[in-house]
C-alpha cells in the first residue's frame, strides 16, 4: 500500500492499493469513517491513478461530508456501551470501569482512549466467548478459538479450521444485536455459507435475527466513529 495527498482545504489523503484482480482504477470513500482508497491493476503507473484522484476530487470531497463525525471519549463526554450512551467521568484507579451506568477513566487525558478500548476489548471478550460457548454447545459444535479486532467491512467471521473472529466494537451495539453476531459465526461451523439451510440454523439459535441484522446495517457506522489511538 501507499499513499497520494490530494492537495486542497484540506488535504485528503488517499491509499493507495493494487490488485491482481483490477482490471482498471476504481475509487472508495468508506462510509465508516470517509477514508479514501483507490485500487489499480499491478502494472498500471501510479501517475494514472494520481490523475484519476484529481478528476473525481469534487465527488471525493462530497461523499467523505457525508461520513459520520470521528469521535474521540474525553471526560464530560459519553460513548455508546451495550446499545446506550453512558457518561465518561474520571475516577480512581489505573483502570476504566464501569460503575452505575457510567464510565469511570483515569484523570490522564493522553492515556484514555486507550484505556476505555482496554475496557471494552476485555468485555467484550467475556461476552462474545460467553455467547459463542453456549451457541455452540446448543448446536453440539466446537469452535477453535476466539479473536478479537477491528475490521472496517465485517463484524466477524468464522475460518475452515474453526477460528471465530469478531470486531471488538460490538460492546457498543446493543446486547442482542452482540448475540446474533455470535450466533451468525457459530452457524457458519455447520454451514460454511449463506445458503438457506444455514440461515435456518441462524434462526433456530437466534429467531429474530433479521432486526438484528437491520439494526447493524443501520447503525453500525457509527460504532466506527470513535477512535482510541492517542495520534
Amino acid at each position: 500500500m501507499g499513499q497520494i495527498i490530494l492537495k486542497g482545504e484540506p488535504d485528503v489523503p488517499v491509499v493507495l492499493r493494487r490488485s491482481r484482480r483490477a482490471r482498471r482504477i476504481s475509487l472508495r470513500v468508506s462510509g465508516l469513517d470517509g477514508r479514501v482508497t483507490v485500487t489499480l491493476p499491478l502494472r498500471a503507473p501510479q501517475h494514472e491513478a494520481e490523475s484519476f484522484v484529481r478528476e473525481k476530487e469534487s465527488w471525493i470531497r462530497a461523499n467523505m461530508a457525508r461520513a459520520p463525525e470521528p469521535l474521540r471519549p474525553a471526560v464530560g463526554g459519553h460513548i455508546l456501551w451495550q446499545g446506550r450512551e453512558i457518561g465518561i467521568r474520571v475516577g480512581g484507579g489505573r483502570f476504566a470501569r464501569i460503575e452505575a451506568g457510567v464510565l469511570l477513566v483515569p484523570p490522564d487525558p493522553v492515556s484514555l482512549p486507550a484505556r476505555v478500548a482496554a475496557l471494552m476489548k476485555q468485555v467484550a471478550r467475556e461476552r462474545l466467548t460467553e455467547a459463542a460457548d453456549r451457541h455452540a454447545e446448543r448446536l453440539g459444535c466446537r469452535f477453535s478459538r476466539i479473536s478479537l479486532r477491528d475490521p472496517r467491512s465485517r463484524w466477524g467471521s468464522c475460518s475452515s479450521e474453526g477460528n471465530l473472529m469478531f470486531s471488538w466494537r460490538l460492546i457498543m451495539a446493543p446486547p442482542e444485536v452482540l448475540e446474533y453476531v455470535a450466533a451468525h459465526e457459530v452457524a457458519h461451523l455447520l454451514e460454511m455459507n449463506h445458503s438457506p439451510a444455514y440461515w435456518r440454523i441462524v434462526a433456530g439459535i437466534c429467531p429474530d435475527y433479521k432486526q438484528h441484522r437491520r439494526w447493524l446495517r443501520e447503525n453500525g457506522r457509527f460504532l466506527h466513529r470513535y477512535r482510541f489511538g492517542n495520534g
